[in-house]
């Protein structure tokens, strides 16, 4: 049923106790996870993990450098990111983007970083996972310029909490709209009305674990198993139940991320 297509899986506060996360990830029907990398760390542990075909949940694994993360990376980074992508085990790149909320990185160093994912990403034709804080101006000049001499812009905007100007133009662009645990908050009323006429083969699920659990788990440690609160919203929502939604969301996230298990 569900992909849940953002979880930081090697976060040390999933990562403690792995095999029960992943067995109440398939006790609610997760299916596939989306393990997406922060640093340079993150990314050689994720792609070079031996996963277990015993696991209960498909792990698809990603390779970046978050915005947040940039200026701290040893040197050579990005070489290691580089190689491991062009090794064929990550199924996207990132997490990427813009951040104006945290000043970790100077702007144009992120800037920078962002560029050379989207780059990498056209060259050896994978998705990009994108983190957009704050930064939503800068976003869709940079974005829009990329598109210009490339063409549409494959990835996800994850956890999209933006308005409606900023989603249609990452529709425009080729973007698919990433939708987490903020969907399901009380003071998510206008995200809400977004999400209800967003075009639903454009629409991917995620938790962003451990990070931004939703309602009822506010509070509580994120994990892959509260994708399904806020799928039972999209549902609500879409007006359907919530096997049609999930099967929606993981076909697109399918065609996206994995798209050679579709045939």
């Amino acid at each position: 049923m569900f992909f849940d297509t953002h979880c930081h899986l090697e976060d040390p506060q999933l990562a403690a106790d792995r095999p029960t996360v992943l067995q109440q990830a398939q006790s609610v029907g997760v299916e596939r996870i989306l393990a997406v990398a922060l640093d340079s760390a993150s990314s050689q542990i994720l792609c070079t993990q031996k996963y277990s075909n015993g696991d209960p949940v498909r792990i698809y694994p990603t390779a970046g450098i978050h915005p947040n993360h940039a200026a701290k990376e040893p040197e050579g980074a990005w070489a290691l990111v580089e190689n491991l992508a062009r090794g064929g085990k990550a199924v996207a790149l990132g997490e990427t983007g813009l951040d104006r909320h945290w000043h970790d990185t100077p702007f144009a160093q992120q800037q920078a970083f962002f560029i050379r994912h989207l780059t990498l990403a056209r060259e050896l034709d994978l998705p990009v996972v994108i983190h957009c804080r704050e930064a939503t101006e800068d976003m869709i000049v940079l974005l829009r310029r990329f598109w210009e001499e490339t063409g549409p812009v494959r990835g996800v905007m994850h956890s999209f909490s933006g308005e409606e100007s900023f989603a249609q133009t990452c529709l425009e662009l080729g973007l698919l709209i990433g939708l987490s645990g903020v969907l399901t908050f009380k003071n998510a009323q206008p995200l809400r009305d977004l999400a209800k006429h967003l075009p639903r083969d454009r629409v991917v699920l995620e938790t962003d674990a451990p990070y931004l659990a939703p309602v009822p788990k506010r509070g509580k440690r994120n994990e892959p198993a509260f994708v399904s609160f806020t799928g039972m919203t999209l549902a609500e929502l879409w007006g359907q139940s919530i096997e049609e939604t999930a099967r929606q969301t993981t076909q697109n996230a399918c065609k996206l991320f994995c798209p050679k298990e579709m045939g």
